[in-house]
């Protein structure tokens, strides 16, 4: 055989080759879009009710009104607003009828479940008798939640003072340290959210949540952020920050250390193992109290205990709470030892809607729904089983660089590098987009925005899970 028929033969090959390549590589292609076209949207897990027909204004009327009457810094999620009108359990209807499930909580603010009726019948009783007076006069409404709310808490923490929002507590909480201790100096955390009133705004540690305005003796250490952070998972190494602040930043003696165990505004992060008793010991030495924010992670939300405190293993001397208290009511409180609480009586404090009795007697119904219905033993149970799907998708997507949280107060950071751990701000909103299309409303936090912060109603269900995790993988797949 000739070299130029040998040639001929080897090219005439190459392409029966390449021709029979493309063919089954163009089938491949064919059978992945007919698998991504028959993709369809799961179904939402059933449930026995059909709200009402809805006859009010429409979504673009209610935003047009939003628009002329409210703040301008007010602001709504998605590209198209949803018009919510009704709530039951842990679903949302908007004004089609149409049925969400709600896996933000109102920013993990409804824990029993949206309009729980043992919740609604003690509103409604107690604003059919008495709606407010004034904390001057005596009702048990007040008298009996606090006794009911001091038997959740460990040690001598036992003296309640009620507000009307965690802002509003964790400012209380600042000054009464400052006045117990003699000190100005507060040390917080980097990334944290407290509050946008005086003093919390100080304590708070992102810079979209500060205006430039006079924010003094306040000083913010390293985040033990076991992601992100320069120590990873090393809690001590991140509390050695803490004990440098008191030494080179402040007299020698502090005020108080304000930290939550979970920061839920900042993107679900956990604080580092090791870190809270660390820097509990250094604060004690320095003579100033430990405030713990269980404004979102209180009141069973991470499963394994009633507060986000106990799972570091520490008490604390300043306790402060609101959202989940109250199921939707503005509620929140301070709760603290009787030798600290003494401090407010040197001058007159008073706050007319703290402890307002149809506010109290929600609060306690709350109570009681969570131990009737084991809301606590289903938000570790459905937590641990939700979190560990989420983490199934963090294996097939590289899109997804963390999975983190305790119970129902889950993050899901998305990131378009893993290594860089650079922030997929863009893909974050185009996801959540997506899934609100397919019925799940999650939230959004962290500093750069690209957390998904999935904190639900404790009636969260194993079905719920799976829906919203089969709608956030369809969403992803579509990227």
């Amino acid at each position: 055989m000739t070299v130029s028929i040998a040639r001929r033969i080897f090219r005439r090959g190459s392409a029966q080759f390449r021709w029979q390549h493309s063919l089954c590589r163009a089938a491949t292609e064919t059978k992945t879009e007919a698998i991504a076209s028959a993709a369809v949207a799961p179904d939402l897990p059933a449930f026995d009710y059909s709200p009402p027909t809805y006859m009010g204004p429409t979504a673009e009327e209610i935003l047009e009104k939003r628009k002329e009457y409210l703040s301008p810094s007010l602001f709504h999620l998605y590209k198209n607003p949803v018009n919510i009108v009704e709530g039951k359990r842990q679903y949302l209807f908007d004004d089609k009828g149409r049925r969400y499930v709600d896996a933000f909580g109102g920013i993990a603010t409804v824990c029993c479940g949206h309009c729980h009726p043992d919740v609604v019948e003690a509103i409604v009783n107690q604003t059919k008798r008495l709606q407010h007076s004034t904390v001057l006069y005596l009702n048990n409404a007040i008298a009996d939640f606090a006794e009911a709310l001091a038997s959740k808490l460990p040690a001598n923490l036992k003296v309640v003072f009620f507000t009307n929002s965690g802002t509003e507590a964790n400012e209380l909480a600042i000054m009464i340290a400052r006045l117990y201790t003699g000190c100005h100096d507060i040390i917080s955390i980097r990334n944290a959210y407290h509050g946008n009133a005086a003093g919390t705004m100080g304590a708070t540690a992102q810079s979209i949540w500060k205006f430039n305005v006079v924010q003094s003796g306040v000083h913010h250490a390293l985040n033990p952020d076991p992601y992100r952070g320069v120590f990873g998972s090393d809690g001590e190494m991140y509390a050695r920050d803490v004990q440098e602040i008191i030494n080179f930043g402040t007299s020698g003696n502090v005020a108080a250390f304000l930290s939550e165990a979970i920061q839920g505004v900042g993107g679900i992060i956990e604080l580092a193992p090791g870190y809270l008793p660390a820097v509990y010991s250094s604060i004690k030495k320095a003579g100033g109290l430990c405030i713990a924010d269980e404004v979102q992670s209180g009141f069973a939300r991470t499963g394994s205990h009633f507060w986000g405190f106990e799972t570091h293993g520490v008490v604390p001397d300043i306790v402060t709470m609101a959202k989940g208290i109250g199921n939707g009511i503005p509620l929140g409180a301070v709760v603290t030892t009787p030798e600290i609480a003494e401090v407010l009586t040197r001058r007159s404090y008073f706050n007319t809607f703290g402890g307002n009795p149809v506010c109290t007697a929600a609060g306690l119904a709350v109570l009681k729904v969570i131990e009737k219905e084991k809301l606590q033993e289903n938000a570790s149970v459905v937590g641990s089983y939700l979190k560990d799907r989420l983490t199934g998708l963090k294996d097939k997507y590289e899109l997804i660089g963390d999975v983190r949280g305790r119970g129902l107060m889950l993050g899901v950071e998305l990131v378009t590098d893993r290594e860089l751990k650079t922030p997929a701000k863009a893909e974050t909103l185009h996801v959540m987009d997506q899934m609100k299309e397919f019925g799940v409303l999650v939230g959004k936090g962290g500093y750069y925005g690209n957390v998904f912060r999935i904190t639900p109603p404790l009636c969260f269900s194993k079905e719920d899970a799976d829906f919203l995790v089969d709608a956030m993988d369809l969403s992803l797949s579509r990227l």
